[in-house]
This record gives structure tokens, C-alpha cells and sequence, in this order.
């Protein structure tokens, strides 16, 4: 019933920019964290940046300057800004959400099915 939608994804040029949409929908009790994640053919899955409740946020060294996280609340909708893209951006990338979904459940990961993103120089 909780779903996580990524959008946003696609082809750009090296030094060019996308933005990132991460929608939630279903029964959400909570939401403690949201963050992206990528990975790259052959390569492990690595955090990019995440975004807690009180607003704090973390960045991978590789995207800091680059990349900005935000959220719309009101809309339970993340994003990233990706400016300044170089071809080793090229991912697949994956929203996240550190959730509550009722008053007598833990928190646990949801996962959203993906959206590519590719870089060419």
C-alpha cells in the first residue's frame, strides 16, 4: 500500500543540470528520513543524500557543492537538485524513506523502483 515514485530521470550533457522528485502515497504514520541513493552498473549502491525530520543534511564528498536536497511537506515530496553534472553521475537512482507507516509499527526503509539518470560527455 506505501508507495515511493521517482520521476525526474533522463539524459543530459556533462555540466548540465536535473531535478529529482520523490513522491509518497498510502498509509504513512511518520516520516523520519528521506534520502537518494544511486548505483552505478557494477558497482554498490551508495548514499547520496539524505535529509532528516528536523531538516539536517548529509551529502556524499563526490556531490557536495553540486547536489541539494529538499522536501515539500505538504506535498510528502523530496528532491534533488543536480547541477553541475560530470559523467560519472550516470546512475540509477533511488529514493528513500525511513517511515512509520502506523502507531503499532517499527520504522523500517521503503524503496522506490528507480530512475535513470545518464551523463554524457
Amino acid at each position: 500500500q506505501v508507495q515511493l515514485v521517482e520521476s525526474g530521470g533522463g539524459l543530459v550533457q556533462a555540466g548540465g543540470s536535473l531535478r529529482l522528485s520523490c513522491t509518497t502515497s498510502g498509509s504513512i504514520f511518520r516520516i523520519n528520513a528521506m534520502g537518494w541513493y544511486r548505483q552505478a552498473p557494477g558497482k554498490q549502491r551508495e548514499l547520496v543524500a539524505r535529509i532528516t525530520g528536523g531538516g539536517s543534511t548529509n551529502y556524499a564528498d563526490s556531490v557536495k557543492g553540486r547536489f541539494t536536497i529538499s522536501r515539500d511537506d505538504a506535498k510528502n515530496t523530496v528532491y534533488l537538485q543536480m547541477n553541475s553534472l560530470k559523467a560519472e553521475d550516470t546512475a540509477v537512482y533511488y529514493c528513500n524513506a525511513d517511515m512509520k507507516v502506523s502507531l503499532v509499527t517499527a520504522s523500517r526503509d521503503y524503496w522506490g523502483q528507480g530512475t535513470q539518470v545518464t551523463v554524457s560527455s
